[in-house]
């Protein structure tokens, strides 16, 4: 299942992480979660803005800003900037009722969301939208190997292998659930604008997202921990499926001493097991004030305030502290996160002649991160069993701030031929400065055909989640959940493995195209990029460093630090055919999609190591960097409509993915193979007021599907031997609990088919 990651839905562009991906709502800047994804899966290490706080109901469209981004909006905006623009006025009240599921494995979803608003004045308008939703858990239950698991969870002799063989007769999937948490959600927003005068106006917008989650971690199976008698109430009539001691901890050590005691007792007899769950409660609003004219002598003007924020808290049930044993409590509250923000904007624009634009302004920012300690119980020892608490000697509030100034200037040479600038200068108070800019320019031939291109510089500014988060974080290795720790930069193990502050990332962008528009309805953009990040920012796997001084010894510590540099470079396609006649009705087709050419850390993780002087990076890492994207991904649409009844047919095509997972032997890696996934969707208007309509997402219910291959002939021995093929399987899904997607994930939903259904009213 998940855990703090099924609080928010970030976005990316050009497979470069959320954290490079720029979100703006009408063109200011949203809010980042205060959440960063430390588990080893793509996007390790990253942090984002929350695209499910915006809803969809209230979106009128998305511009997608790709080239030389970072020298117009700043920080973030390396590969990229998503603007999400909402609905602005009025034209009717709406109130639709959704409901779906998955087609095999539950996750009921259902929700009503409300929009409406007025119209004032010439321009003004107020538009408002409420929304509620809740998904039910989809639950996918996958068998069990009982050999896999006797081996990696238990001392692995022919006693320990009988106990687990008899437990999995009885329960298969060893009661492992693993899906899609339960969701619940409530969203409200508004947009609006007030006209003063006859060229300005006063604008507003403001959201506000409240959400529940409750995701579960892996079953603990009674032959792999015991609840020392806190979670189960002993049957005498029940089996014990419980070890001998010594598989719970230490030889000796006062857990195998109680749990011994207890079985003698027939305490453990009934006892199955239990499910730690993971409670998220988050809170996440932004809000932006602003005035914007058309007639400052001769310039345009807007002047705008944003804040934001966001907090996630988290419950943690179902579970023990070990290290406590009987004395542990069975529900934690290990902490959680905050971030704010608080963004001031001037902008200042003016046609000097017919041909020759200037545009400039100035961006303050502050920011805010808070690490919320948890209580005593969830951190001391081992920590709550699944999820241990933020410790308290990690509690932190941290701050900055920065200012940024930029000049764009856009000069139409001839009518044909067009050339821009735009420079921007940024100052941080917790790294330094920033400068970066952008060239572009577009030729014109004819009336149908357009040559364009650009090259720009752009920067990423550490955040200070990265800079100050530390934690003791479980993850699963080799059959087990291991604890390792993160230390943020300014730390005494930081300053002990020379670890430096962190820097603002580097890019350099150099991106060329065109666009041909035959006619009014055929248009067709073709797009080459490449970006050169260099000071990428790393999140290392576990180091040790002995010392002579055991006080400097440091033993599975990770931390973030800048040391990579990658080059990608792709091509971006849209083509769209609209208006086709098609009998009595009307035929839109539509392609859209990336290929990437190349994505690769420069030297490979080899170099990260050699340059830092520690083994910081795996080929693991190495992959979740480059590869753990799709090759490629292109949809192929069409949209029929005739009358009150319409049809659209979606074709996702998504290209390979490649894992270097680390429970693999490193001379393998597995590739998910190249799938299509269909969509379909069909509506119809009963009148002009109710409308109803379906999708049913995978109609062919495709899975993904991988294969492992070798990297060299070591690797090619061991898919020649059909028993060591079977226990790199075992190693990769946790001995069958993740059959369809490993435990790295894959290029697309282990879910399958899925509808979702809804009726709309309009008046």
């Amino acid at each position: 299942m998940n855990d703090a990651t099924s609080l928010f839905d970030p976005y990316e562009i050009r497979g470069l992480g959320p954290s490079r991906t720029l979100i703006l709502i009408n063109g200011k800047r949203k809010n980042l979660t205060s959440l960063v994804y430390t588990q080893t899966g793509p996007g390790r290490g990253e942090t984002g803005a929350d695209l499910s706080a915006i809803p969809t109901d209230a979106i009128k469209r998305v511009e997608i800003l790709r080239d030389g981004a970072s020298a117009q909006y700043g920080s973030d905006a390396i590969a990229g900037v998503m603007n999400i623009i909402l609905k602005d006025r009025y034209d009717a009240t709406s109130v639709s009722l959704t409901s779906g599921s998955t087609v095999n494995y539950g996750g009921l979803q259902y929700g009503l969301n409300y929009n409406s608003g007025a119209n004032f004045g010439k321009n003004g308008f107020i538009n408002y939208h409420m929304s509620f939703n809740r998904q039910e858990a989809a639950i996918r239950k996958d068998k069990i190997d009982g050999a896999s698991d006797a081996r990696d969870l238990t001392n692995g002799g022919p006693a320990e292998l009988a106990k687990v063989e008899e437990y999995l007769k009885r329960f298969p999937d060893g009661n492992n659930k693993n899906g899609t948490p339960d969701n619940t959600s409530a969203k409200f927003l508004v947009n609006g604008a007030i006209p003063v005068g006859e060229h300005s106006e006063i604008y507003f917008n403001a959201a506000y997202v409240y959400r529940k989650t409750l995701s579960n971690a892996n079953f603990r199976q009674p032959y792999w921990r015991a609840d020392h008698v806190l979670l189960h109430i002993p049957n005498a009539s029940q089996p014990d499926y419980t070890l001998t001691p010594d598989n719970y901890g230490d030889a000796g050590s006062a857990i195998n001493t109680e749990i011994a005691a207890d079985q003698a007792a027939g305490n453990y007899r009934g006892y199955i097991g239990y499910q730690p769950s993971f409670d998220g409660d988050l809170n996440d609003y932004n809000a932006t004030l602003g005035f914007r004219s058309n007639d400052f002598n001769g310039w345009k003007q807007d002047m705008s305030l944003t804040v934001g924020g966001n907090k996630m808290l988290f419950t943690v049930n179902n579970t023990v502290n070990r290290s406590l044993r009987n004395n542990s409590p069975i529900s934690f509250k290990p902490g959680g996160y905050a971030f704010n923000h608080i963004v001031g904007n001037m902008d200042f624009s003016k046609a000097i002649r017919d041909n020759f634009f200037v545009a400039f302004g100035s961006e303050f920012r502050s920011e805010s991160w808070q690490l919320i300690a948890g209580d005593t119980a969830s951190y001391s020892g081992q920590g709550a069993n699944s999820f241990p608490g933020l410790q308290a000697r990690n509690e932190i509030t941290a701050n900055r701030f920065n200012i940024g100034a930029y000049v764009d200037l856009t000069w139409d040479i001839t009518e044909n031929f067009l050339i821009g600038g735009t420079f921007r200068s940024e100052k941080y108070s917790d790294f330094g400065a920033a400068n970066v800019y952008k060239v572009t320019s577009r030729y014109k031939i004819g009336e149908t055909f357009t040559i364009r291109g650009a090259i720009s510089s752009g920067f990423r500014a550490p955040t200070l989640h990265q800079q100050y988060l530390s934690l003791s974080q479980a993850s699963f290795s080799g059959g087990d959940i291991v604890i390792t720790g993160l230390a943020n930069n300014i730390s005494r193990e930081a300053q002990i493995l020379g670890v430096p502050k962190l820097k603002a990332e580097k890019s350099n962008n150099i991106s060329f195209g065109f666009g041909f528009n035959p006619n009014r309805n055929i248009s067709i953009t073709a797009d080459y990029y490449s970006i050169n990040i260099k000071d990428r920012i790393v999140y290392s796997q576990e180091v040790d460093k002995p010392d002579a001084d055991p006080a400097r010894n440091i033993s599975a510590t990770s931390f973030f630090v800048n040391a990579a540099e990658t080059k990608t470079s792709g091509v971006d396609v849209v083509v769209n055919y609209r208006n086709i006649g098609a009998g009595s009705g009307k035929l839109d087709l539509n392609l859209a999609g990336n290929y990437t050419i190349q994505n690769k850390l420069v030297g490979g993780y080899q170099s990260l190591n050699d340059n830092f002087g520690l083994p910081i990076s795996t080929q693991t890492l190495e992959s979740l960097l480059t590869t753990s994207r799709p090759k490629y991904k292109f949809i192929l649409g069409a949209d029929f409509t005739k009358g009150k009844f319409a049809i659209n047919l979606n074709n996702t095509l998504f290209g390979p993915t490649e894992f270097n997972n680390g429970d693999l032997n490193d001379n393998l890696y597995i590739t998910f193979k190249t799938k299509m996934l269909t969509d379909l969707g069909l509506s119809y208007n009963f009148s002009p007021k109710t409308s109803f309509s379906i999708t049913i997402q995978n109609i062919f219910n495709v899975m993904p599907q991988y294969k492992i291959k070798a990297h060299n002939s070591a690797g090619q021995a061991i898919l020649d031997d059909e028993n060591a093929v079977k226990d790199e399987i075992s190693y990769i899904t946790f001995n069958g609990r993740y059959t369809v997607l490993t435990y790295d994930g894959s290029h697309f939903s282990q879910m399958g088919a899925s509808y979702l259904a809804q009726l709309t009213f309009k008046f």
